[in-house]
């Protein structure tokens, strides 16, 4: 019994280890980089999916030079990976504020207020990425 509990943990390590480094079916390797682990968003709250038929939205963002995003508010998930540039987000309930930078992924806050500003000498291109109940807007403007 021990060894056949000895060889399954070799097995699940050796699969752990290349998991990273897999080879596609002509035995070229495919390289994979983890870019973020997160379980809450950019205001500390934890991640909630919404409860029923959850439709998934990819999009991309090019925010020019200078531009400031109207104060918005997400209800679902929204996540992004900052492609290039430099963004300033802020909630503007509590005054805190947050800046990414190309590579960084951004899990945004749910239900509260904020804003970006694109801060860098570039335009700012996100690949973002929404779970919305199917149907559902996830952007809110402020009145």
């Amino acid at each position: 019994m021990r060894k056949i509990l000895v060889s399954a943990l070799l097995l699940a390590a050796a699969l752990y280890a290349t998991a990273a480094n897999a080879l596609d079916s002509s035995g070229t390797p495919v390289v994979v980089t983890p870019l973020a682990s997160k379980t809450t968003t950019a205001s500390g709250q934890p991640i909630t999916l919404p409860q029923k038929n959850v439709q998934v939205l990819v999009s991309t963002y090019e925010i020019a030079v200078g531009a400031t995003l109207p104060v918005h508010r997400h209800p679902f998930p929204r996540y992004a990976y900052v492609e290039a540039g430099t963004l300033k987000v802020t909630n503007v309930e509590t005054g805190n504020s947050n800046t990414y930078k190309t590579g960084d992924f951004i899990v945004e806050m749910i239900g509260q207020w904020h804003q970006a500003t694109n801060i860098g000498d570039g335009p700012v291109k996100l690949l973002v990425i929404d779970q919305v109940e199917e149907g559902a807007k996830n952007t809110e403007l402020r009145q």
